[in-house]
């Protein structure tokens, strides 16, 4: 299986695996600001560079997100891949109660657009069930 490793770093992994048209990411530890936005417009620009429909996101280390960036998410990036083609997204939730919570209104929000949305506890499990849409 092909990997195109876009960006690693002691804050966050950011993969490309395109013949199965999935952006995955991984954060390894709280991430906000301007890590947090490189990381999603790389993985954007990758998306649309690939053909991929398919996103993968470990958030499991990560926490609440703050609003300055889910504003900036859903004004610079959410429009990008949602216009490419965003059709799956499986979503491996954080593990502190406040990061799920806050989790939620985002995933209702991307379900509504139109996005299948699955929650995962494991990579293996939300990577199956991504290779598997079409």
């Amino acid at each position: 299986m092909k990997t195109i490793t876009l960006l690693d770093n002691d804050s966050v992994s950011l993969y490309c695996y395109p013949e199965q048209g999935i952006i995955h990411h991984e954060i390894h530890k709280f991430v906000f600001g301007e890590p947090w936005r490189e990381m999603m417009m790389k993985g954007a620009d990758a998306f649309i560079e690939h053909g991929c429909t398919k996103w993968l996101s470990n958030d499991k280390s990560n926490s609440a997100m703050r609003q300055e960036d889910l504003e900036w998410g859903q004004k610079n990036w959410e429009g990008r891949i949602l216009e490419k083609g965003w059709k799956y997204w499986a979503l491996m939730v954080p593990e502190k109660a406040i990061g799920k919570m806050n989790m939620r209104p985002i995933v209702d929000r991307y379900a509504g657009m139109g996005v299948t949305v699955q929650i995962f506890s494991e990579f293996d499990d939300a990577f199956k069930w991504l290779t598997q849409q079409s």
